[in-house]
């Protein structure tokens, strides 16, 4: 008989965040679902429901303080399997930046919010490029936070950092909301077909009409991602708690599974555990 394929489910992007250690410049003013802490303990009771048996925390404040925070929690936290932190990229110290939060904790990966950059050039300047060259080299992750407009750097970036894996977070924030594909469908295909690029089925709720999506509506989207990466470079998040905007955790969990199409069991073992585990070097820790 053949060996029976465990799925051990890998949340790949989720948040947490302490009010009063940082300020989240991003974050709507107002008192709201957002504007509160969130913290190991408040995400635990949901990751049991459904299974999940580890965890990739995400940066969410651009600060050296903030990464910290969030690699000295991830070691305190036998769930969290690695933390995809915030560093300057530009700064000509990277390299050693780097060196010391890998000493802090589970360090997998750098994320910068380059959706918010003025410079939509900002990903392929000389010295962006410089420092994800020290990210490369050190065998992490560059988590890439993009809007449709910035995808088409992507094959600039993989051509000149040839050696850096590459995740696209949110499937680049698609515009699920107004059902529009093009130009969207397009650069993503490009930014597919560099082996070193992978990509997450998140943040697709918050993309959709808050309080009037279902599946149908994020269903030509992710079909497509699927189409162009394969099962084999997709992976899940819930992007909790910014998805508590528009849905539950389980809520987000189920919109993937009726929205990604058929999937076996080896498939299913890819998209919600080895996709995420290749990615981002998990082997030692799960």
């Amino acid at each position: 008989m053949p060996e029976q394929i465990k799925i051990k489910i890998i949340d790949s992007h989720h948040h947490l965040w302490d009010l009063s250690k940082f300020e989240y410049p991003w974050m709507p003013a107002e008192e709201g679902i957002l504007r509160r802490n969130y913290l190991p303990s408040d995400l635990e009771p949901y990751i049991l429901d459904i299974g999940v048996g580890g965890t990739i925390v995400v940066q969410a404040d651009q600060t050296i303080g903030e990464s910290e925070f969030l690699l000295l929690t991830a070691s305190q936290t036998s769930w969290i399997y690695g933390v995809v932190a915030w560093v300057d990229v530009r700064d000509h110290n990277v390299g050693n930046t780097l060196d010391k939060l890998s000493a802090t904790g589970p360090l997998v990966g750098i994320r910068h919010q380059v959706e918010d950059e003025v410079d939509d050039d900002w990903l392929i300047r000389v010295e962006t490029l410089e420092g994800l060259k020290e990210v490369a080299k050190r065998g992490l992750v560059f988590d890439v936070l993009v809007k449709p407009r910035q995808l088409k750097h992507i094959k600039v970036l993989s051509e000149a950092v040839s050696d850096l894996r590459m995740v696209i977070d949110h499937m680049a924030k698609p515009a699920i909301a107004e059902g529009i594909l093009q130009p969207w469908s397009e650069d993503i295909a490009t930014a597919a077909s560099f082996e070193n690029v992978y990509c997450k089925v998140s943040g697709l709720v918050t993309e959709a009409d808050h309080t009037g999506w279902s599946t149908k509506d994020l269903r030509p989207f992710v079909n497509h991602a699927r189409d162009v990466f394969g099962i084999d470079r997709l992976m899940w998040g819930s992007d909790w708690p910014v998805c508590l905007l528009a849905a539950t955790y389980k809520g987000v969990f189920d919109a993937a599974v009726n929205s990604i199409g058929y999937m076996d069991l080896a498939d299913r073992q890819r998209f919600f555990e080895g996709t995420a585990k290749e990615a981002y070097s998990l082997d030692k820790v799960c």
